[in-house]
């Protein structure tokens, strides 16, 4: 068994695994303070991952992937770490998090749609003055009056992030348009993609109290609706009206 500990989202997880590879991967989060909690992988997690991902392969009519148990415990390390999180008002969302002179703004759509692109048109047109957070899965934290992203080690194929902490000032759903256009949408407006992009806990419990932080995440951000094409324009449409 290798076991570390490591700090995301201001708390300190004592990760316990099969495999090595597991830690590699959160390398940059390491720390020596004391556990806030503890993960502990074993064999049955990893057979979870193997069944849950063929399944969804299956659904989808794809091959069925091979991936090596070192993989599928990474993601089993994920699943806990996110169930964990919820009970301290922090989740996980799906979503490409970008940082602009100290306020943070986070981008997701539906699979495919350019996330990772657009925010990487917003790294051209605004250069230094970006960082990026995470661009997959970061945590966001629910608090008294404002919404903070958190970068993590699951930052996306091209693992572009930081272990930085950033307010968060907008969300915004991305859809593919030929011209660029930006508005303002209301909770009831987002709200199926909020759940949709949320992890989503199979306990019923912390699947409700997943939906309050959803709430309330609608509540303390601006929530904005893009249409935009993949030219560096549509970064200028989003950033000027974003950033207020």
């Amino acid at each position: 068994m290798y076991i570390k500990k490591y700090r995301m989202a201001e708390r300190v997880i004592e990760i316990r695994s099969v495999y090595e590879k597991v830690h590699q991967y959160c390398q940059g989060y390491e720390t020596q303070d004391h556990a806030d909690f503890i993960i502990e992988i074993t064999q049955r997690d990893i057979d979870f991952e193997k069944k849950k991902s063929d399944q969804e392969y299956l659904y989808e009519g794809l091959p069925l992937p091979d991936f090596p148990p070192e993989i599928l415990e990474i993601t089993a390390v994920y699943r806990k770490i996110a169930d964990q999180m919820i009970q301290y008002d922090t989740f996980v969302f799906h979503g490409s998090v970008i940082a602009v002179d100290g306020q943070a703004y986070l981008f997701t759509a539906k699979s495919g749609t350019g996330k990772s692109t657009h925010t990487r048109l917003w790294r051209e047109l605004l250069g230094d003055r970006t960082v990026m957070v995470n661009d997959d899965k970061p945590l966001l934290s629910v608090q008294k009056d404002k919404i903070i992203a958190y970068g993590t080690p699951y930052n996306g194929k091209h693992r572009l992030g930081s272990n930085i902490a950033v307010p968060l000032k907008a969300l915004c759903i991305l859809t593919r348009a030929e011209e660029n256009h930006i508005c303002h949408i209301t909770k009831s407006q987002a709200y199926a993609m909020l759940v949709q992009q949320v992890y989503r806990p199979q306990n019923p419990v912390q699947m409700a109290r997943t939906l309050q932080l959803i709430d309330q995440l609608a509540e303390r951000v601006e929530l904005y609706q893009l249409g935009c094409n993949m030219n560096i324009s549509a970064a200028e449409t989003a950033y000027h009206a974003m950033k207020g």
